[in-house]
């Protein structure tokens, strides 16, 4: 572009390089998802629809920008981890929060007929996204734990709370049941009063999902006889595993390589 008189603003764009060396987190949040559930008519406390959903949306940012590691989800938030090393746009942080958070947006859009059938779109959603940098490995494993943690407190907590509401509770008699209970106690009341064992809900709903890279046989084409053509591919691919303890990380210790 040729100089102008008017190149001189450029000067007032403020430089937001996240820190080198370290890794760089993603988290998208959804705005105002409480009632955009309600307006849709989400299953509570889960609905596998819509958790499906937003899988899928973060498989596709995988898919498009390589430099993602790996990703944690849970309910209506997602976290993207880049590595160290990355140079991705200049480890701008407004180039590349805004580019993840409107891959997964669009795609959360374009995705919602195929995961949520008959449920008509009434309305914008929304996500929000910061990036936040953490210079040691053990940083980024504790955000993560975090993360994971949190999924099995507000699942346990939801689905008492939904199990007390579909009962005939109001929701502040639901709450007040609630209110300074223990995991073992809330695993007693699902159990004695509903015949729930939160041992055997499914994993997705108690400890999120994680996205990461594996080898996967694909067909990439047909022979002129019709037999198909495998070729190995690093796809995304989703798992409801345990992410606190160190098992997940001494399988997969290459997500922690430089």
């Amino acid at each position: 572009m040729a100089n102008s008189k008017y190149e001189y603003v450029k000067q007032y764009e403020l430089d937001d390089s996240l820190l080198p060396g370290c890794w760089i987190v993603v988290r998208i949040d959804g705005k105002g998802f409480t009632k955009f559930s309600e307006l849709h008519g989400f299953e509570k406390p889960n609905d596998k629809r819509a958790l499906d959903l937003m899988d899928e949306c973060a498989k596709e940012v995988l898919n498009e920008f390589p430099d993602v590691r790996l990703a944690y989800g849970e309910s209506d938030e997602y976290s993207f981890v880049l590595g160290r090393s990355t140079d991705m746009y200049g480890r701008r942080a407004s180039k590349i929060v805004s580019l993840l958070v409107s891959c997964f947006t669009a795609n959360y859009v374009s995705k919602w007929a195929a995961f949520l059938p008959g449920t008509p779109l009434r309305s914008t959603p929304m996500f929000d996204g910061r990036a936040v940098c953490y210079p040691l490995n053990s940083n980024l494993r504790d955000y993560l734990s975090w993360r994971q943690a949190d999924t099995h407190i507000n699942n346990q907590y939801n689905t008492c709370f939904w199990a007390l509401v579909k009962s005939g509770k109001t929701p502040t008699e639901a709450q007040a049941t609630l209110r300074g209970t223990q995991t073992a106690q809330k695993n007693e009341l699902l159990f004695n009063e509903f015949g729930i064992n939160y041992a055997h809900l499914p994993e997705q709903f108690k400890k999120g999902s994680v996205v990461i890279r594996r080898k996967t046989m694909v067909e990439v084409k047909r022979r002129e006889d019709g037999t198909p053509v495998l070729r190995e591919r690093n796809l995304p691919t989703v798992l409801y595993t345990d992410i606190i303890r160190d098992e997940f990380w001494s399988e997969h210790a290459h997500l922690l390589a430089p």
